[in-house]
């Protein structure tokens, strides 16, 4: 039988603590976006004191960055998992499994990502450089992706990727208004996205 230390048992209940505000957060942000989410609201949802939210968190924009930043990175991590696993397939196959993870971790994580998706502002301050840079990131990913069906032929070559880009990523965020999972089949969705992306399919790599 493992005993677990005083201070790894804080750390944990403090982790505990944390990803409970991040929950609740996600959730009235995902509701009511930036400025209508309070930090009295918070509290309440969560079941504790406004000032003990301060414990884990220096501000409002720290909690609304680490909410952000949560719904980048299970988008991301899925994807790059994906493409991992779709290292030897043609393009337009590893177009599908992008488009399939995204979207199973968009509506996946719904708080999280819904919440990412929607809050573009920090109430009159700029942006977080760190939101910036997992948005970036995550972006990389579409961009070298892009490139490869290029590459490969399975786009025309006049194409503008960063249009091309953009679409993409705006068609897949989109779908938090109308995905319905008793409706839709994500894996149908991933090849139909994928086809009007990539019709000709491409060259597989050598």
């Amino acid at each position: 039988m493992t005993v677990v230390s005083g201070r790894a048992e804080r750390a944990e209940l403090e982790g505990g603590a944390r990803r409970l505000i991040l929950d609740r957060a996600a959730r009235l942000l995902r509701s009511n976006g930036y400025h209508q989410t309070s930090l009295r609201e918070l509290a309440e949802a969560v079941g504790i004191r406004k000032a003990s939210l301060y414990h884990h968190f220096a501000s409002k924009e720290e909690i609304v960055e680490a909410v952000v930043n949560d719904g980048v990175r299970f988008v991301h991590e899925a994807v790059a998992a994906a493409l991992e696993a779709a290292a030897q397939a043609g393009p337009r196959q590893r177009l599908e499994a992008a488009i399939a993870a995204h979207l199973s971790a968009l509506h996946g994580h719904g708080d999280y990502t819904s919440a990412a998706i929607k809050v573009f502002t920090f109430g009159s301050g700029p942006t977080p450089e760190g939101v910036r840079q997992s948005r970036r990131l995550y972006e990389d990913v579409w961009r070298g992706l892009v490139a490869e069906l290029q590459q490969a032929g399975a786009i025309a070559p006049g194409r503008p990727p960063e249009a091309l880009r953009l679409f993409l990523l705006g068609a897949m965020n989109g779908s938090i208004d109308w995905y319905r999972p008793e409706r839709f089949d994500i894996g149908a969705l991933a090849r139909e996205f994928a086809a009007l992306v990539a019709p000709d399919g491409g060259r597989a790599p050598e």
